[in-house]
């Protein structure tokens, strides 16, 4: 069994025993969404939100299989986590983002777009829509925590981060390991992509009629 291989096995037991704590944050958004009182509220919350919100995850694991397909893919996922922590802070501190859902939304879009027509290559790019993209993703997740004690917020932050990284970086090792290069086999990468897309355009009109 090689390296990779490995990895990917350790990453995903890592992520079964995050998704324990799952269920506790999304009751919390389900009951109301009230505001974490407690670090660990504020940890599982951050672990919950991205998973439960469909246009989060769909972003992430698009990130997760553009990074698969350029060097140093970690770099465009870390790029992405530290701004959705930029995002966050911003919304805590009561910055104005107006229309953001339909920025999420829009950016799921684009990131779906840009591998169903085989743009993997470009790290550059795929490292600007990350960092970019981020900071809406983040304003939209720092919803929850606006009004929370500062304690509350590290424990929203670091959670949010994990779950980030973990959903990431597996998106990118099964498709290291599932998806042939671009060039080789693209249609796998342009169903993925296709879906992605499909999905933003549905999101967005979600979003559109709740404007």
């Amino acid at each position: 069994m090689n390296m990779t291989q490995n990895t990917f096995k350790r990453l995903g037991l890592a992520a079964v025993l995050l998704m324990a704590g799952i269920s506790s944050a999304a009751a919390h958004h389900a009951m109301g969404g009230t505001t974490p009182t407690t670090f660990m509220d504020g940890f599982l919350s951050g672990i919950g939100h991205p998973v439960i919100g469909i246009d989060h995850l769909a972003f992430i694991v698009a990130i997760g299989i553009a990074a698969a397909f350029v060097s140093g893919g970690f770099g465009i996922i870390a790029g992405f986590i530290a701004a959705s922590s930029i995002g966050v802070l911003a919304h805590v501190i009561e910055l104005n983002v107006p229309l953001v859902e339909l920025l999420v939304a829009a950016s799921v879009i684009v990131a779906g777009a840009a591998l169903a027509v085989g743009l993997t290559g470009a790290r550059g790019g795929w490292l600007m829509l990350a960092i970019i993209a981020g900071l809406f993703h983040g304003y939209a997740f720092g919803e929850t925590v606006v009004g929370a004690e500062h304690n509350v917020i590290g424990g929203y932050l670091i959670g949010l981060a994990i779950i980030q990284a973990v959903i990431a970086s597996l998106a990118m090792l099964a498709s290291r390991r599932f998806l042939v290069s671009a060039e080789q086999s693209p249609m796998g990468l342009r169903a993925a992509g296709g879906a992605l897309t499909a999905l933003g355009l549905f999101l967005l009109v979600i979003s559109l009629v709740e404007t």
